[in-house]
């Protein structure tokens, strides 16, 4: 063979390794790069979480006891109060309203048949007085008469008995004219105007005292300026600020999966460690709510006492936004993978957990979930790798390889 045959020869054989070189890197099957996750032990705590607000558990609403004018509230909400010492406000009476012409002449007219009416008992009672002047007179000429023999008995009772009547009649006809005078000062007082009451002294400078009925603080003042009020209008609430509950309003299907006596986490109130609590009750009834989104919604209140001391919320208020995380159930010992590496294989679940570099489909059985991480109850041991997030480029028996990190093999 010649120089020049042999470096031909060289040259395609050169050519077709590297070909071959060529064709293995273009078609050869290069590993997914996916994430991956151990299957581990540990707790696993499931919880029903949802917003919630605090309350005084005992809230007590003060009320004006009577129409009147109230006058201007001086506390501040806020400010301690003493059960049956702290005065929330003063109640003065009203001033009569304004008559108009037609009620001030009705009103006019029924003060002259006052008038009229008081005169003819004052007149009845002259009359009633002569009579029994006369019925008097009778009985003392009956009893001198009756001493000396010349009239009967009968005749001098006669004569006591018309004394006695005309006695009687003379009291009720001082009792009608009283009665007639009466009626002619209540008449007079329909007739009294607002400009008069109002220049006339008050029967009390500071009016009858509303009082707390509880010991506590004003959580809040419904009216602080004076004016008139009927009865039954609410002047300000009051409570303990340290006897606090947290309501939240779960959807009814959760609520069913809530007991009373679970534990309960408050978080996300302020404060820079959760607080502790206990579910009190579960009230038996629902209400239609509407959500953000425009969804009817069935919601159940879920009353929970806060079990740590008051030292450790007592920045807390009445009607404060928190966050209540029920714990449903919770084991310390649990075999667990994270929800990202389970998919639906028809009604069952399965992952990918990787094997000699692969990746094999494995059915697992799961029990409790919080969202997170999900209990293995079948399928999986203890550090076996899942691929978590698998695309559509994962199949079974697909190679595998972790996902490069950014910033490693820098």
């Amino acid at each position: 063979m010649t120089n020049r045959s042999f470096r031909t020869w060289s040259i395609r054989a050169g050519l077709a390794v590297l070909a071959g070189l060529a064709l293995y890197f273009t078609f050869r099957t290069r590993p997914v790069p996916v994430d991956l996750a151990h299957v581990e032990r540990g707790s696993l705590r499931v919880t029903v979480s949802d917003d919630g607000e605090t309350r005084v558990r005992e809230v007590y609403v003060v009320s004006a006891p009577l129409p009147g004018r109230v006058l201007r509230f001086q506390g501040d909400v806020g400010d301690p109060v003493t059960a049956g010492e702290t005065v929330l406000a003063h109640m003065l009476p009203t001033s009569p309203a304004f008559l108009d012409v037609r009620t001030r002449s009705q009103l006019g007219a029924s003060v002259e048949a006052a008038e009229a009416a008081r005169d003819l008992a004052s007149a009845e009672i002259g009359r009633i007085e002569a009579e029994t002047v006369f019925a008097r007179t009778e009985l003392r000429r009956s009893e001198e008469l009756a001493a000396e023999g010349t009239i009967s008995v009968a005749a001098l009772d006669r004569a006591r008995k018309e004394a006695r009547a005309a006695d009687a009649t003379l009291q009720t006809g001082r009792a009608a004219l009283e009665m007639r005078e009466h009626e002619l000062a209540t008449a007079r007082a329909a007739l009294i105007s607002p400009l008069l009451a109002a220049s006339s002294p008050p029967l009390h400078s500071n009016g009858l005292p509303v009082r707390a009925p509880v010991s506590g603080s004003i959580l809040r003042i419904f009216r602080e300026s004076e004016g008139v009020v009927p009865a039954g209008t609410p002047l300000a609430e009051i409570g303990d600020p340290t006897d606090l509950e947290v309501v939240v309003d779960l959807l009814s299907s959760d609520a069913v999966l809530v007991s009373a006596g679970d534990e309960v986490r408050i978080e996300r109130w302020g404060g820079d460690e959760p607080i502790s609590g206990a579910v009190r009750r579960v009230e038996p009834y629902g209400v239609t709510k509407i959500s953000a989104l425009g969804i009817e919604e069935q919601r159940v209140n879920v009353i929970i006492d806060l079990t740590d001391p008051v030292e450790k919320w007592r920045r807390l208020g009445h009607g404060y936004k928190v966050e209540a995380q029920i714990v449903r159930w919770q084991e310390d010992d649990v075999l667990q993978v994270p929800i990202a590496a389970l998919f639906r294989r028809g009604a069952a679940w399965a992952a990918f957990a990787v094997r000699d570099g692969r990746a094999q489909t494995v059915p697992v059985e799961v029990g409790e979930t919080n969202g997170r991480m999900a209990q293995v109850l079948a399928g999986l041991d203890l550090d076996d790798v899942v691929v978590l997030y698998p695309s559509d480029r994962v199949t079974d028996g697909s190679l595998v390889e972790p996902r490069a990190r950014p910033g490693e093999g820098l």
